[in-house]
């Protein structure tokens, strides 16, 4: 794996208009997009037909096509590949629910998934919905929740993301995750019945 200060160091020379840096850069991130979207999407349901290429390519270029971003570090970078990423996925799932005219959920599996009240299949759309509502309440709380599960960030590098110490990330993360777990549950279809 590519050291963070060797990324962190391209990102700067890119942000200041070295494109030369941007080509360097590009197999290095993309490389560890790619291995990001596989883990993740190894958490899907079986027959996901977004593949892990399509959703590295898209979210890249989605990087890449940032103007005026001064990125700060290889965290900075993966922090906002964790909102395009995020987007990508909820807006593939909203469409193919509005294709299924409502009819069916896009689930999605993870290890984290009892944590966060949804057990082992946990409705993208739901979380995507939860953790909005979340940042109405707590915008740090959401984003944690967003840099730790979409860019799967250690907590570590969420915090230096996010400028907090490592020990508030803890609590936020722990706060975020039982918010997370009482309202998932609240929106699952047993809790309806």
């Amino acid at each position: 794996m590519t050291s963070q200060h060797e990324i962190t160091s391209l990102l700067a020379e890119w942000s200041n208009g070295d494109r030369q840096a941007l080509e360097r850069l590009t197999p290095l991130v993309y490389d560890e997009l790619r291995r990001l979207a596989r883990h993740y999407l190894r958490r899907e349901r079986p027959g996901h037909t977004l593949q892990s290429t399509a959703l590295v390519h898209e979210a890249y270029m989605k990087l890449v096509g940032q103007r005026d971003v001064r990125w700060q570090n290889r965290a900075h970078f993966f922090g906002i590949a964790a909102q395009m990423i995020r987007r990508i996925l909820v807006d593939y799932a909203r469409g193919r629910n509005a294709g299924k005219r409502g009819a069916g959920k896009e689930c999605i599996t993870l290890n984290e998934a009892a944590a966060l009240g949804g057990g082992p299949n946990l409705d993208l759309i739901d979380l995507d919905d939860a953790l909005e509502q979340l940042a109405r309440i707590d915008a740090r709380q959401s984003r944690l929740v967003e840099l730790r599960f979409f860019a799967g960030l250690t907590l570590e590098e969420t915090a230096e993301v996010l400028q907090m110490s490592v020990a508030t990330a803890k609590r936020d993360w722990v706060s975020a995750k039982a918010w997370l777990s009482r309202e998932l549950q609240r929106r699952s279809p047993a809790h309806e019945s």
